[in-house]
Protein backbone atom coordinates (compact mmCIF):
# COMPACT_ATOMS: atom_id res chain seq x y z
CA UNK A 1 0.00 0.00 0.00
CA UNK A 2 1.32 3.46 -0.90
CA UNK A 3 2.41 5.57 2.04
CA UNK A 4 4.17 8.86 2.68
CA UNK A 5 7.63 8.72 4.24
CA UNK A 6 9.64 11.50 5.85
CA UNK A 7 12.83 12.62 4.11
CA UNK A 8 15.49 15.26 4.75
CA UNK A 9 17.46 17.26 2.21
CA UNK A 10 21.17 16.43 2.52
CA UNK A 11 22.46 18.20 -0.60
CA UNK A 12 21.31 20.51 -3.35
CA UNK A 13 22.98 21.28 -6.67
CA UNK A 14 22.10 24.43 -8.59
CA UNK A 15 23.05 23.77 -12.21
CA UNK A 16 21.87 27.29 -13.00
CA UNK A 17 19.18 29.66 -11.70
CA UNK A 18 16.31 27.44 -12.87
CA UNK A 19 17.64 23.87 -12.91
CA UNK A 20 18.44 22.12 -9.65
CA UNK A 21 18.86 18.73 -8.03
CA UNK A 22 17.89 17.69 -4.53
CA UNK A 23 19.46 14.77 -2.70
CA UNK A 24 17.66 13.54 0.39
CA UNK A 25 17.79 10.79 2.95
CA UNK A 26 14.81 8.54 3.58
CA UNK A 27 15.72 5.59 5.77
CA UNK A 28 12.61 3.51 5.13
CA UNK A 29 12.44 3.92 1.36
CA UNK A 30 12.14 0.48 -0.29
CA UNK A 31 14.26 -0.93 -3.08
CA UNK A 32 13.47 0.31 -6.56
CA UNK A 33 14.48 -0.37 -10.13
CA UNK A 34 16.51 2.14 -12.11
CA UNK A 35 14.18 4.22 -14.26
CA UNK A 36 11.28 4.31 -11.82
CA UNK A 37 9.70 7.40 -10.29
CA UNK A 38 7.98 8.39 -7.08
CA UNK A 39 5.94 11.26 -5.75
CA UNK A 40 7.73 13.99 -3.84
CA UNK A 41 5.71 16.40 -1.74
CA UNK A 42 5.57 19.03 0.96
CA UNK A 43 3.24 19.14 3.94
CA UNK A 44 1.03 22.24 3.91
CA UNK A 45 -0.32 24.21 6.87
CA UNK A 46 -3.73 22.66 6.34
CA UNK A 47 -2.26 19.18 6.81
CA UNK A 48 -2.50 18.23 3.15
CA UNK A 49 0.47 17.17 1.06
CA UNK A 50 1.01 18.77 -2.30
CA UNK A 51 3.00 16.45 -4.53
CA UNK A 52 4.20 15.70 -8.06
CA UNK A 53 5.93 12.65 -9.62
CA UNK A 54 9.70 12.80 -10.12
CA UNK A 55 12.06 10.21 -11.56
CA UNK A 56 14.86 9.04 -9.31
CA UNK A 57 18.28 10.04 -10.63
CA UNK A 58 20.32 8.01 -8.16
CA UNK A 59 21.34 4.40 -8.61
CA UNK A 60 19.20 1.82 -6.78
CA UNK A 61 22.17 0.86 -4.62
CA UNK A 62 22.63 4.41 -3.29
CA UNK A 63 21.64 5.09 0.29
CA UNK A 64 20.15 8.48 -0.63
CA UNK A 65 17.56 9.57 -3.20
CA UNK A 66 17.97 12.30 -5.79
CA UNK A 67 15.72 14.18 -8.21
CA UNK A 68 16.30 16.87 -10.84
CA UNK A 69 13.71 19.59 -11.35
CA UNK A 70 12.91 23.06 -12.62
CA UNK A 71 10.78 25.61 -10.73
CA UNK A 72 7.79 25.94 -13.04
CA UNK A 73 6.45 29.50 -13.02
CA UNK A 74 3.14 29.47 -11.20
CA UNK A 75 3.62 25.85 -10.19
CA UNK A 76 2.14 24.68 -6.91
CA UNK A 77 5.12 22.57 -5.82
CA UNK A 78 8.32 23.02 -7.84
CA UNK A 79 9.00 26.65 -6.76
CA UNK A 80 8.73 25.51 -3.15
CA UNK A 81 11.11 22.61 -3.79
CA UNK A 82 13.50 25.11 -5.34
CA UNK A 83 13.58 26.97 -2.02
CA UNK A 84 14.54 23.93 0.06
CA UNK A 85 17.94 23.92 1.77
CA UNK A 86 20.02 21.24 3.47
CA UNK A 87 18.23 20.08 6.60
CA UNK A 88 14.72 20.86 5.35
CA UNK A 89 12.10 18.13 5.38
CA UNK A 90 9.91 16.78 2.60
CA UNK A 91 7.67 13.82 1.88
CA UNK A 92 8.38 10.86 -0.41
CA UNK A 93 5.82 8.31 -1.57
CA UNK A 94 6.63 4.61 -1.26
CA UNK A 95 6.75 2.32 -3.09
CA UNK A 96 8.14 3.80 -6.32
CA UNK A 97 6.58 2.82 -9.62
CA UNK A 98 7.03 3.01 -13.40
CA UNK A 99 7.88 0.72 -16.30
CA UNK A 100 10.72 2.64 -17.97
CA UNK A 101 13.08 -0.03 -16.65
CA UNK A 102 15.45 -2.48 -18.29
CA UNK A 103 13.44 -5.49 -17.11
CA UNK A 104 10.69 -4.33 -19.49
CA UNK A 105 13.00 -3.77 -22.50
CA UNK A 106 13.94 -6.61 -24.87
CA UNK A 107 17.60 -7.39 -25.34
CA UNK A 108 19.45 -6.12 -28.37
CA UNK A 109 22.98 -5.20 -29.37
CA UNK A 110 22.48 -1.45 -29.00
CA UNK A 111 20.52 0.65 -26.51
CA UNK A 112 19.62 4.24 -27.38
CA UNK A 113 18.64 6.49 -24.47
CA UNK A 114 17.10 9.69 -25.83
CA UNK A 115 16.13 12.43 -23.39
CA UNK A 116 15.32 16.11 -23.19
CA UNK A 117 15.53 18.31 -20.10
CA UNK A 118 14.92 16.62 -16.78
CA UNK A 119 13.91 13.50 -18.73
CA UNK A 120 17.56 12.50 -18.52
CA UNK A 121 17.00 11.58 -14.86
CA UNK A 122 15.86 7.95 -15.20
CA UNK A 123 18.58 7.25 -17.74
CA UNK A 124 21.28 8.42 -15.34
CA UNK A 125 19.91 5.93 -12.81
CA UNK A 126 19.95 3.17 -15.43
CA UNK A 127 23.51 4.00 -16.51
CA UNK A 128 24.65 3.72 -12.89
CA UNK A 129 23.70 0.03 -12.77
CA UNK A 130 25.72 -2.97 -13.89
CA UNK A 131 22.64 -4.44 -15.55
CA UNK A 132 22.75 -2.08 -18.50
CA UNK A 133 26.42 -2.72 -19.25
CA UNK A 134 25.95 -6.48 -18.95
CA UNK A 135 22.94 -6.47 -21.28
CA UNK A 136 23.90 -4.18 -24.17
CA UNK A 137 27.13 -3.93 -26.13
CA UNK A 138 26.71 -0.34 -27.31
CA UNK A 139 24.89 2.38 -25.36
CA UNK A 140 24.12 5.83 -26.74
CA UNK A 141 22.87 8.69 -24.56
CA UNK A 142 21.35 11.54 -26.58
CA UNK A 143 20.61 14.42 -24.22
CA UNK A 144 18.86 17.55 -25.48
CA UNK A 145 18.33 20.95 -23.87
CA UNK A 146 17.49 24.46 -24.99
CA UNK A 147 20.74 26.00 -23.75
CA UNK A 148 24.21 24.67 -23.01
CA UNK A 149 23.87 25.59 -19.34
CA UNK A 150 20.82 23.31 -19.08
CA UNK A 151 22.90 20.16 -19.62
CA UNK A 152 23.32 18.72 -16.13
CA UNK A 153 25.48 15.93 -14.69
CA UNK A 154 28.16 16.30 -17.38
CA UNK A 155 31.03 15.20 -15.07
CA UNK A 156 29.12 12.01 -14.24
CA UNK A 157 28.49 11.32 -17.91
CA UNK A 158 32.12 11.99 -18.80
CA UNK A 159 33.11 9.41 -16.21
CA UNK A 160 31.09 6.76 -18.02
CA UNK A 161 32.71 7.78 -21.30
CA UNK A 162 36.11 7.06 -19.79
CA UNK A 163 35.08 3.89 -18.00
CA UNK A 164 33.28 2.39 -21.00
CA UNK A 165 35.28 3.87 -23.84
CA UNK A 166 34.24 2.42 -27.18
CA UNK A 167 30.91 1.17 -25.83
CA UNK A 168 29.33 4.34 -24.45
CA UNK A 169 28.58 7.29 -26.71
CA UNK A 170 27.31 10.64 -25.46
CA UNK A 171 25.61 13.09 -27.82
CA UNK A 172 24.63 16.44 -26.24
CA UNK A 173 22.17 18.49 -28.31
CA UNK A 174 21.37 22.17 -27.78
CA UNK A 175 18.48 23.69 -29.70
CA UNK A 176 18.78 27.46 -29.16
CA UNK A 177 22.50 28.15 -29.39
CA UNK A 178 25.71 26.65 -30.63
CA UNK A 179 26.94 24.86 -27.54
CA UNK A 180 30.44 23.75 -26.71
CA UNK A 181 31.07 20.20 -27.98
CA UNK A 182 27.37 19.73 -28.71
CA UNK A 183 25.16 19.47 -31.76
CA UNK A 184 22.72 22.25 -32.51
CA UNK A 185 19.11 21.56 -33.46
CA UNK A 186 16.23 19.29 -32.52
CA UNK A 187 16.83 15.62 -31.81
CA UNK A 188 14.25 14.26 -34.31
CA UNK A 189 15.75 16.32 -37.15
CA UNK A 190 19.29 15.26 -36.27
CA UNK A 191 18.19 11.63 -36.30
CA UNK A 192 16.29 12.09 -39.57
CA UNK A 193 19.36 13.38 -41.39
CA UNK A 194 21.62 10.76 -39.73
CA UNK A 195 23.81 13.36 -38.01
CA UNK A 196 23.64 11.60 -34.66
CA UNK A 197 24.06 8.11 -36.09
CA UNK A 198 27.09 9.18 -38.11
CA UNK A 199 28.67 10.82 -35.07
CA UNK A 200 28.56 7.59 -33.02
CA UNK A 201 29.09 5.32 -36.04
CA UNK A 202 25.97 3.27 -35.30
CA UNK A 203 22.72 2.89 -37.18
CA UNK A 204 19.28 2.49 -35.66
CA UNK A 205 17.57 -0.66 -36.89
CA UNK A 206 14.92 -3.11 -35.78
CA UNK A 207 17.54 -5.86 -35.89
CA UNK A 208 20.06 -4.27 -33.51
CA UNK A 209 18.40 -1.47 -31.54
CA UNK A 210 16.21 -0.74 -28.56
CA UNK A 211 15.25 2.90 -27.99
CA UNK A 212 14.11 4.45 -24.71
CA UNK A 213 12.62 7.96 -24.81
CA UNK A 214 11.91 10.36 -21.96
CA UNK A 215 11.11 14.06 -21.81
CA UNK A 216 9.31 16.60 -23.95
CA UNK A 217 6.11 15.09 -25.41
CA UNK A 218 6.65 16.73 -28.80
CA UNK A 219 10.16 15.29 -29.04
CA UNK A 220 8.78 11.87 -28.20
CA UNK A 221 5.92 12.13 -30.71
CA UNK A 222 8.23 13.25 -33.51
CA UNK A 223 10.92 10.70 -32.69
CA UNK A 224 8.45 7.81 -32.47
CA UNK A 225 7.04 8.80 -35.85
CA UNK A 226 10.54 8.85 -37.34
CA UNK A 227 11.54 5.53 -35.75
CA UNK A 228 8.34 3.94 -37.02
CA UNK A 229 9.23 5.04 -40.54
CA UNK A 230 12.62 3.36 -39.97
CA UNK A 231 10.92 0.04 -39.24
CA UNK A 232 10.83 0.12 -35.43
CA UNK A 233 7.66 -0.35 -33.39
CA UNK A 234 6.40 0.59 -29.95
CA UNK A 235 7.22 -2.02 -27.33
CA UNK A 236 4.31 -3.57 -25.46
CA UNK A 237 4.30 -6.62 -23.20
CA UNK A 238 1.74 -8.32 -25.42
CA UNK A 239 3.55 -7.21 -28.57
CA UNK A 240 7.34 -6.84 -28.17
CA UNK A 241 8.87 -3.99 -30.11
CA UNK A 242 11.76 -1.54 -30.03
CA UNK A 243 10.53 1.75 -28.54
CA UNK A 244 9.85 2.40 -24.83
CA UNK A 245 8.86 5.85 -23.61
CA UNK A 246 7.78 8.12 -20.79
CA UNK A 247 6.40 11.60 -21.33
CA UNK A 248 7.20 14.25 -18.75
CA UNK A 249 4.06 16.38 -18.80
Amino acid sequence: MAQWLDATVVKRIDWNDHLFSLRFSCDDFPNFKAGQFTKVGLLQDDGKIISRPYSLVNAPQDSELEIIAVPVEGGALSPKLHELQVGDGLKVMAPPTGFLILDEVPQSRDLWLIATGTGVGPFLSILATQQVWATYHNIVLVYGARWQQDLAYLPLIEGWKEQYAGRFHFVPVVSREQGEDSLQGRIPALLANNTIQSLVDLRISSADSQVMLCGNPQMITDTVSLLTEMGLSKHLRRSPGHISMERYW
